[in-house]
């Protein structure tokens, strides 16, 4: 079992920025590829970014491209979600998810790809 902790959430004018992290238990997390999902009112749970469990190889949706980056610590079980420039249409409660692939494939990039899921954190961004 893995167990996902998700801090860094807030309220942040436009154009600020915000670093999410998302806290693991569970001594095979350096083998688990990690990610970040997030999800408006109303609207579906969609991909962020994801990161394998090297560090060699990420992937960031376009949305976000450019602006977000994604980053982990496998010594501290600890995934990061910088996000920068952020808008308004970036409000949401983010979400950290965990699966036991070490690598990305097409799965890692959606919903159904994840066994394990944190709570939550909500990302307001006023304009």
């Amino acid at each position: 079992q893995v167990q996902l902790v998700e801090s860094g959430g807030g309220l942040v004018q436009a154009g600020g920025s915000l670093r999410l992290s998302c806290a693991a238990s569970g001594r095979t997390f350096s083998g688990y590829t990690m990610a970040w999902f997030r999800q408006a009112p109303g609207k579906e749970r969609e991909f962020v970014a994801a990161i394998s469990a090297s560090v060699s190889k990420t992937y960031v949706a376009e949305s976000v491209k450019g602006r977000f980056v994604i980053d982990r610590d496998n010594a501290k079980n600890t995934v990061y979600l910088q996000m920068n420039s952020l808008k308004p249409e970036d409000t949401a409660v983010y979400f950290c998810a965990a699966r036991s692939v070490a690598w990305l494939d097409t799965r890692a990039y959606t919903r159904g790809g994840y066994n394990y899921w944190g709570q939550g954190t909500q990302v307001t961004v006023s304009s």
